[in-house]
């Protein structure tokens, strides 16, 4: 029997186990807009969407208008038009599996040619609140400034024609050109992108390029506009062909692009919406005065430690993030970062039992069924989430061992090749000249280090030099396994 094709016309005859959803996915009209329309977003920020329209039927004017804006966003399109937007979302943790279609998407907007036609949905008053997901490389910032970079090529291309604009920046500062000059009230901004301080981070891109096209224009923006920042937190592998295969062969459903997750999810939201949200509040989410506790607490521990056991992990031969994690080494150095070294550098954060959430990152980390990859997280993580808490660390005196560590297999792997010479793909906005410094250096980090678009002054300070080279030197002189046998040894060290 072939498997059933995803649409809405076939949600009345959806396999037993795979949950459809418990309104009509018609009446769902578009409240937001969202530009980014990746695994993530419709394994999170959608998921929540729809589990309140499940109990609500206020909720179903807040639906999601989906904002293809890049030029590999054409396959999301060409994958959910054809099933009227709907996609199934499995959750997976050990041999639990949940498999539901998700029916939050009120509509698709294809702009990878042209944003005329998205500009004008997103002047329509329904759309209040616009949201994205499109990582940090799509804010277009300078790496070590964290601020909008005017000469990004997708930024001087929407200088030259801010009609059609390329970029998110681009996007949102026209839109809110053409609800001032309509008179139309802004929609909120919010930001679901792995970034310090992220509402702010978005709030200044803005104003920077609105400044660079009208004063009046960022003045406006910036007395009317809202930009709450969020922490958000759902390990999303990216979707493999025998994801696919799978939910068609055990679960006889037939959708062209399905999400995988894990059960865990958190969103944490500044509540700051003049012009108004849904409850999501009733669906798990937290609506706190201040994120940036909670934000701090998931990149020093999650993030950092990601990309960490990420690193060490490609290094050592494996795939996934829970091969990494079941090498002993590798899981003793993630427990003495966050211990000695990223965990001190937190504040106090109201609620949370922080040995409970660092304890817990471990068996999401090793959880099995999720199949996470190294490379997905090396793709998708900034140096940041390691250059961040080393900045705090050296400015307090404190030791940088293990974070050194990390950042030695950061610089190590965008070498591009393995300790036997195959390769292996690295993708960074300055891929080219990362592998020529890192060829140029060898054990040495300071040729990579002196990338001061990524590192700044950091990459001059002599105590992460010195440590880092010592890691460096190892990693190329022995290879991986002695540098994390002797990590290993450090790692479970009683400290003094």
């Amino acid at each position: 029997m072939s498997p059933i094709a995803l649409n809405r016309r076939n949600l009345a005859v959806l396999p037993p186990s795979v949950e459809g959803p418990h309104f009509d996915p018609a009446r769902v009209r578009a409240g937001i807009a969202h530009i980014g329309l990746g695994g993530f977003h419709r394994a999170h920020m959608a998921r929540y969407a729809h589990e309140l329209m499940e109990q609500e039927p206020e909720a179903l004017d807040w639906g999601i208008l989906g904002c293809l804006l890049m030029p590999n966003d054409r396959r999301m399109a060409e994958s959910l038009a054809p099933q009227d937007g709907l996609y199934t979302l499995v959750e997976r943790e050990g041999e639990q599996e949940r498999v539901r279609v998700i029916a939050s998407l009120a509509g698709l907007v294809d702009a990878t040619q042209s944003s005329a036609a998205l500009l004008a949905k997103l002047d329509d008053p329904a759309i209040r609140i616009i949201s994205l997901t499109v990582t940090e490389n799509g804010y277009c910032l300078n790496p070590a400034t964290k601020r909008l970079d005017p000469n990004h090529a997708l930024i001087r291309a929407d200088l030259e024609n801010p009609g059609n604009p390329r970029s998110a920046i681009g996007l949102i500062v026209e839109t809110l050109r053409q609800r001032k000059h309509a008179g139309t009230a802004p929609a909120t901004l919010l930001t679901c992108d792995n970034i310090q301080h992220n509402g702010e981070v978005l709030r200044k891109a803005v104003l920077a390029l609105a400044g660079l096209r009208d004063d009046a224009l960022a003045a406006w923006i910036e007395g009317e506009v809202a930009f709450p920042s969020t922490m958000v937190d759902r390990i999303t592998p990216v979707t493999a062909q025998a994801d696919i295969d799978d939910l068609a062969t055990r679960h006889e459903l037939a959708d062209r692009w399905p999400v995988v997750s894990e059960t865990f999810s958190q969103w944490v939201i500044e509540d700051r919406f003049p012009a108004g949200r849904p409850a999501w509040e009733k669906v798990g989410a937290q609506f706190v005065p201040d994120v940036a506790p909670y934000e701090f607490m998931k990149l020093r521990l999650l993030n950092a430690s990601h990309l960490a056991v990420s690193g060490l992990g490609q290094l050592a031969g494996y795939v996934t993030i829970d091969e990494s994690l079941a090498d002993s080494r590798i899981r003793a150095v993630m427990v003495a970062l966050m211990d000695r070294e990223t965990g001190p550098t937190l504040p106090d954060i109201p609620g949370v039992d922080l040995a409970a959430y660092k304890a817990r990152l471990i068996e999401r980390f090793a959880n099995p069924a999720i199949r996470d990859t190294v490379q997905r997280v090396n793709t998708d993580a900034p140096v940041n989430y390691l250059l961040d808490p080393i900045r705090d660390r050296l400015q307090s005196g404190g030791d940088v061992t293990f974070l050194a560590l990390a950042l030695a297999a950061w610089l190590r792997r965008v070498r591009g090749a393995d300790e036997h010479g195959e390769p292996w793909q690295v993708s960074h906005p300055l891929s080219e000249i990362l592998r020529e410094k890192a060829i140029e250096g060898g054990c040495d980090p300071r040729p990579l280090l002196s990338v001061r678009s990524l590192f700044g002054e950091l990459g001059e300070n002599p105590i992460l030099v010195e440590t880092t080279h010592r890691w460096l030197a190892s990693l190329y002189n022995l290879g991986a396994d002695p540098t994390l046998d002797e990590a290993e040894r450090l790692a479970t060290q009683r400290q003094g």
